[in-house]
């Protein structure tokens, strides 16, 4: 995960007017990940796990094999979108790729994400930067939830977390990548405009 996140950092400084926005799909090795700000007491038992201390926002989470995270590399301005824009899109994409297998999910304004039954399906973390961003999204797909028990997702004591393998049939970061992808390049790409075409469908 480090090397990754270096090379974001890399990515970022180093981009200029005609760089391409990116996307990047990743599986890490077991993390538990803290953001920029996060509360180190939301850590509670990550025994043999490594810790890694971030510049994303939010609080702590868990990366491992069977999780699909999405880096998003975007210059917001070219895009026309906010930082809450960006989250958004990442969210929409998560929520509208669900609903092909008949999953009911939802953001929260809260608490950033996609939620199916209050619990927690993918989790969001950005870091902007000479306007552009970097971090992104991760979601569960077939994983081993259990680390998420050594920490209290996102801050959130209690909160139950949930993946794709136990709701329908998908039980592939592959399969779930192949769905989503087509779904988050057209809102990046559509910016703030695919998202209010969004909102008034």
């Amino acid at each position: 995960m480090p090397e990754v996140w270096a090379e974001m950092r890399r990515f970022t400084d180093e981009r200029g007017p005609e760089t391409r926005d990116a996307v990047w799909f990743v599986e890490h090795s077991p993390v538990f990940t803290l953001g920029l700000s996060a509360d180190p007491a939301h850590l509670i038992d990550p025994a043999d796990i490594p810790v890694v201390q971030t510049d994303r926002g939010g609080q702590v989470t868990f990366h491992g094999p069977g999780q699909l995270v999405c880096y998003a590399l975007v210059e917001l301005k070219r895009r026309g979108l906010s930082v809450r824009g960006l989250v958004q899109a990442l969210e929409s994409a998560v929520i509208d790729t669900a609903a092909r297998y008949g999953i009911e999910a939802y953001a929260r304004r809260d608490a950033p994400g996609v939620y199916v039954g209050g619990r927690k399906l993918a989790a969001v973390g950005l870091r902007v930067r000479r306007g552009c961003s970097y971090h992104g999204m991760a979601v569960n797909v077939n994983m081993d939830l259990e680390p998420f028990s050594r920490i209290h997702p996102c801050g959130f004591a209690g909160l139950e977390v949930t993946q794709l393998a136990d709701l329908c049939e998908v039980d592939t970061v592959a399969r779930f990548r192949a769905d989503l992808a087509p779904q988050l390049v057209a809102r990046l790409a559509g910016g703030a405009q695919a998202l209010a075409a969004r909102a008034q469908a």
